[in-house]
């Protein structure tokens, strides 16, 4: 009964305190949260390095860890093989489309000749005949030259094909932080075998944090995306952060058992999320901690004027 007491009377103290904002604010409670992104494995493999702390800052694109490549490597190795014997292939195809397109003209010629030797009784049907023959057995070789060109230049196609497609492979065993931040957990250390998206670091993008508040409906309809806010933490009373309104959900997020009347009705709450400007947060990003409680208040009106004591006041930049 002690305990429903004092919840019953720090209730009806904050609503009281709701009571004494001017019509123009909103307020509610939340924490401040931080866009959160994972650094995971895309491929099976063992963890050979991780290369930063719990707690260290990252920017994006830096290396913070690597996977073991040794046998991608081999892959390449053989891949770059294939394509090295292709490119032979294709070379000694061409040189033999020469030769055989050079020994063809010849044997055109000949065939010519024999023919002009045959109508003027100087040559024999078994000559034509035997220059035709080497005629047209050039002709097949030299078709068959031009295939073989074909079919080695498509297997140095595929080949290259291989190599960048283990090369990609190769560069996705380097990960990289997506985003700048800070690192907040360490999933995996130097030796263990993940499974694909086996997750190793999780990182806190400090230049993207927002502050979820659910207000009531007749407050969450006047609320404009864009709208000025204001955050204040719990444990610094004495800063006001500037932020703006980002969200507001097209639901409710939560009801009342009955909403038949309209008392009951304006109970039902929508999920406002408030943003703060990255610029202001890169100023402050040592001090930035996600997770902590605050209260948060927002302008319902444009021409809404804020009171003095939620005037922005920010703490001194660290030199």
């Amino acid at each position: 009964m002690v305990v429903a007491a004092l919840l019953a009377a720090a209730g009806l103290a904050w609503w009281n305190g709701r009571d004494r904002l001017p019509e123009h604010l909103a307020v509610g409670n939340g924490r401040i949260e931080a866009e959160i992104v994972h650094v995971a494995a895309k491929y099976p493999g063992r963890v050979i390095e991780v290369r930063v702390q719990e707690g260290d800052s990252v920017e994006a694109g830096q290396v913070v860890a690597l996977m073991d490549s040794r046998e991608l490597k081999a892959d390449l190795a053989r891949a770059e093989a294939r394509v090295a014997q292709a490119s032979e292939d294709r070379a000694e195809a061409a040189a033999q489309i020469v030769e055989k397109r050079s020994l063809l003209r010849y044997a055109d010629r000949e065939f010519d000749r024999a023919v002009s030797l045959l109508r003027s009784g100087h040559a024999t049907e078994e000559r034509v005949d035997e220059r035709r023959a080497d005629r047209d057995s050039l002709a097949a070789g030299l078709r068959a030259a031009e295939a073989r060109q074909a079919a080695a230049a498509r297997a140095e196609e595929a080949a290259a094909a291989e190599v960048e497609g283990v090369r990609a492979r190769l560069d996705d065993t380097v990960l990289k932080a997506p985003r700048p931040g800070r690192v907040q957990y360490r999933l995996a250390e130097p030796g263990e075998v993940l499974a694909a998206g086996g997750r190793v670091l999780t990182v806190a993008d400090l230049t993207d944090i927002t502050m979820t508040i659910f207000l009531p409906t007749a407050e969450a309809g006047r609320l404009a995306i864009g709208s000025e806010a204001r955050i204040v933490l719990n444990a610094a009373p004495g800063y006001v952060f500037p932020a703006r309104v980002g969200f507001v959900a097209d639901t409710a997020q939560f009801t009342p058992r009955e909403v038949e009347t309209r008392s009951e009705r304006d109970k039902l709450m929508f999920r406002v999320k408030l943003r703060v400007a990255p610029d202001l947060l890169r100023q402050y990003q040592d001090r930035v901690k996600p997770g902590l409680p605050g209260e948060a208040y927002v302008l319902l009106t444009p021409d809404g004027v804020w009171p003095e004591d939620l005037a922005v006041r920010l703490p001194p930049v660290a030199r």
